[in-house]
């Protein structure tokens, strides 16, 4: 790498070694759940599918989030006539996208970053234009795509002031990857001006990717049966949970039983195999609980129903209009209140949002949202808004405006990328 910096060649130089205990590295791994045992080889370079003929994009995302935000590139890189290569790193994303993927758009696992599996892996698939998502900042990967000459670009990017300060301890390594890439579109100003005072050298503001996502999907016949299954119950869910946070749930449960007897608390936790740890919550608590992944449903005398399942959060979105959306109580970061916006639903969140700071202050300034601090102010929140339905109405139609307003990243992205489109058009002629 040229400009390459001593912490930047001390990393090539480890990873080169690791190299031959990759394998063993992905087997331990696999035995915790975090690989897909028939998909082992693609995290060492080696590909699954055939490369189609022709331009062929490749995107990639760490995970379900950032994965799930590139689908509107994705359709409109295919109405450009691309083919599409998406990679991410983690099961459940590989699951997600499964799902969701537009017809002539592949999977696969990104490698590991280690310089021969990188090889390996762009040999085979030769990606015309290449994108990461958000802060996928990857020496090897970087480094081996862009000395092929190929656009490297980075979408949707975000740097958090935290993971800026840590960059600047390194600030030869990050200004010598930086730039690397040809072309960097930030989702928020802030965002743009911690890239460039890093280093990078080509930056402009588009927006964020993931208010231009479809709604989440839903099987017409499932929300059928679980709509008729509630009824007229009063329905709020508890979303994308971490540990502490169902007990909170839990104990505002237990406080608006007495003002509403037939409350229905849906609970969806963010890891859904912590569902039987969160069932026997409730059977301390002493709340009837319904475990969704062991084919219950809530009857009448289910007071508390787990959502232990992949991929079906919008179906649980769809049947209330009051979602508390988790990793912001108990935990930090907070998870994304987009979807549940989209959908007509009135948000609920702790404090600790910084994951998406600027979403959520959008939602508080319109009044699409309500911060609580704690299960005493969850409680009388939830015990407000269940109360008044054209209170709880009002907020439900401000989420889903302010996110509708905010919508156009993905056009602006695809504006941006207009020259590399025109110079592949020429170069096919």
């Amino acid at each position: 790498m040229t400009s390459r910096s001593a912490l930047l060649s001390a990393y090539r130089g480890a990873t080169i070694l690791f190299a031959p205990f990759g394998p063993m590295l992905l087997e331990w791994r696999r035995g915790r759940g975090k690989e897909d045992a028939g998909r082992l080889r693609e995290r060492l370079g080696h590909a699954s599918q055939p490369r189609p003929a022709g331009p062929l994009a490749w995107l990639h995302g760490a995970s379900v989030g950032e994965g799930v935000a590139l689908l509107p590139l994705v359709e409109q890189l295919r109405a450009r006539g691309f083919h599409v290569l998406v990679t991410t790193g983690t099961v459940t994303s590989a699951q997600v996208l499964a799902q969701r993927l537009p017809g002539g758009a592949i999977h696969q696992f990104v490698p590991l970053d280690v310089p021969s599996y990188l090889q390996r892996f762009l040999d085979h698939w030769r990606p015309d234009l290449a994108m990461l998502a958000e802060s996928e900042i990857w020496p090897n990967l970087i480094d081996e795509t862009t000395r092929r000459g190929t656009p490297l670009v980075l979408v949707n990017a975000r740097l958090s002031e935290r993971s800026f300060q840590r960059w600047q301890r390194f600030p030869a390594a990050i200004s010598a990857l930086l730039r690397r890439v040809d072309l960097c579109l930030a989702q928020t100003r802030d965002d743009a001006a911690r890239l460039m005072l890093l280093g990078a050298p080509r930056v402009h503001v588009a927006g964020n990717l993931k208010f231009d996502v479809a709604a989440l999907p839903v099987d017409p016949a499932r929300l059928a049966e679980l709509s008729a299954m509630i009824g007229p119950r009063p329905v709020w869910v508890a979303a994308s949970t971490h540990a502490g946070e169902e007990d909170i749930a839990l104990q505002v449960h237990g406080a608006l039983v007495q003002r509403f007897p037939n409350l229905l608390t849906i609970i969806v936790p963010r890891h859904a195999e912590r569902g039987a740890d969160i069932a026997m919550l409730c059977a301390i608590d002493g709340h009837m609980a319904g475990l969704r992944s062991r084919g219950d449903m809530p009857t009448n005398e289910t007071g508390v129903y787990i959502a232990d399942t992949m991929g079906e959060l919008g179906l649980f979105y769809r049947v209330t209009s009051l979602v508390f959306v988790g990793k912001s109580l108990a935990s930090k970061g907070g998870q994304n209140p987009i979807e549940p916006a989209k959908l007509g639903s009135a948000i609920l969140h702790g404090p600790h949002v910084a994951n998406f700071s600027e979403v959520y202050d959008m939602l508080d300034t319109s009044q699409g949202a309500i911060e609580v601090g704690d299960a005493d102010t969850l409680a009388r929140t939830l015990n407000m808004l269940l109360s008044d339905t054209a209170m709880l109405r009002r907020i439900a139609r401000a989420a889903s405006e302010t996110v509708e307003e905010l919508g156009g990243a993905s056009t602006n992205i695809m504006q941006a990328l207009e020259p590399y489109f025109v110079h592949f058009q020429m170069e096919r002629r």
